[in-house]
């Protein structure tokens, strides 16, 4: 009996086995017609591994489910395999980097990357955590790989197959070149591997991904109504065409409730142009759009001013990640764009970056519906800028210019709402 793998081809898990296979001159066959979510789903499946998880390989023994399990199975049916390396102390450290992969690579890009597809829960602060966690890890992996091409020896090991396969997902997924350029010997290794004749004729061509994905969006399925029963052709009654009119007529649609800021009184400010005005200014910013204009346009009876300051910046140590985190907030703000204006810098060189920002609401407060809908408001304090203070003043022109340096630190980068 030929040894069966039960998996897809592109599966990331399935792949250990195969390029295993190929490096041990060892013939797997992957089963026929198989499909995610239907085959792994059948009696015979669930036989060989009760929790339908995959891949399983068919053996004439039996079968073997866990994807590292199988690996080692395949690479262990060529005697004296350099896969496990030549030594005890080989073997050991082969076992030590395929656990790492599992735990500290495979883990944390999965903690990463599956919330954001829809496959769980997707937290913000979790998310934060996981990749915290994961560059904990690349960044370990980058030191031992400095002065070394392989994990393990002078050779491909066991250990290098599992780890390419689990940051294939990274690379390919979410971990875009702006993430990885920080680990450069991780970097180098990885396209190393998967340029290797065995491994490309698995892989294929692997492009690394231009972006991250965006947090997949799920809409409650709405029920649907049972099918009315069709009334039989003989108990139809001619019917007058105002009796028909009466049956058909809906109750016409209420009116969406006005937005409360809608019915403030009308403002001298009109928000759009203060938008056009900012965004067509090219040079002397200053003296042309703030000087010249904005304090001029502004309306203390319509809209308010507040500077915010996000309240952990003690956490923000990773660059991209505070960026981020930056971005979701402002996308999150979307539902108040026709009501607002805001300017979000990030400060500092190097971690810890400090988050703060100006924000021009209408209305004399904060309004209500973006506290109740946007839950990162509750992430800052917020502090209601006093025009009356030449110093409040001199920090909002200072913010909307995005001057640099700002309050005695390099700005990281500066984003705007509009």
């Amino acid at each position: 009996m030929a040894l069966v793998l039960h998996a897809s081809s592109t599966n990331k898990n399935a792949i250990k086995a195969l390029i295993t296979a190929e490096y041990s001159g060892i013939k797997i066959e992957l089963a026929k017609g198989f499909e995610m979510g239907v085959s792994n789903k059948t009696p015979a499946f669930l036989k060989m591994n009760p929790i339908g998880k995959v891949p399983v390989l068919e053996t004439p023994d039996g079968p073997i489910f866990e994807s590292n399990a199988i690996a080692r199975y395949v690479a262990r049916l060529k005697a004296d395999n350099p896969l496990y390396g030549s030594s005890l102390i080989d073997y050991g450290h082969i076992e030590q980097w395929i656990n790492f992969s599992a735990n500290e690579i495979d883990a944390n890009i999965g903690r990463w990357l599956y919330p954001r597809l829809g496959y769980g829960l997707y937290l913000p602060p979790a998310e934060e955590a996981g990749i915290t966690a994961l560059k904990r890890a690349l960044e370990a992996l980058n030191i031992h790989l400095a002065s070394k091409t392989y994990l393990v020896g002078h050779e491909i090991t066991l250990a290098d197959i599992v780890m390419a396969c689990n940051l294939s997902i990274g690379f390919k997924a979410i971990m875009t070149k702006s993430f990885t350029c920080q680990f450069p010997h991780v970097e180098r290794y990885f396209w190393t591997l998967v340029n290797q004749p065995n491994f490309k004729k698995i892989f294929g061509d692997v492009k690394q991904a231009e972006s991250i994905p965006p947090v997949a969006s799920k809409k409650p399925a709405q029920p649907k109504e049972p099918a009315k029963p069709k009334p039989k052709e003989e108990a139809k009654k001619a019917v007058k065409p105002k009796e028909v009119a009466e049956e058909e007529e809906e109750e016409a649609p209420k009116p969406k409730p006005k937005n409360p800021l809608d019915l403030l009184p009308p403002s001298k400010m009109i928000l759009d142009d203060w938008k056009r005005l900012y965004s067509n200014t090219k040079t002397n910013f200053r003296e042309v759009a703030i000087k010249g204009r904005f304090w001029d346009m502004y309306d203390p009876e319509g809209y308010s001013l507040w500077f915010c300051e996000y309240k952990y910046n003690d956490e923000n140590k990773v660059s991209f990640v505070t960026l981020n985190k930056v971005s979701g907030f402002l996308q999150r703000m979307d539902l108040a764009r026709k009501y607002a204006f805001g300017k979000m810098l990030v400060i500092g060189s190097e971690g810890p970056f400090k988050v703060k920002g100006l924000w021009l609401f209408r209305g004399t407060e904060i309004p209500q519906f973006i506290i109740d809908e946007c839950y990162d408001m509750e992430l800052y304090d917020w502090t209601k800028v006093d025009i009356n203070d030449e110093a409040h003043k001199e920090r909002v022109n200072q913010m909307i210019e995005d001057a640099e340096p700002f309050e005695g630190e390099p700005l990281l980068d500066a984003k705007c709402f509009k």
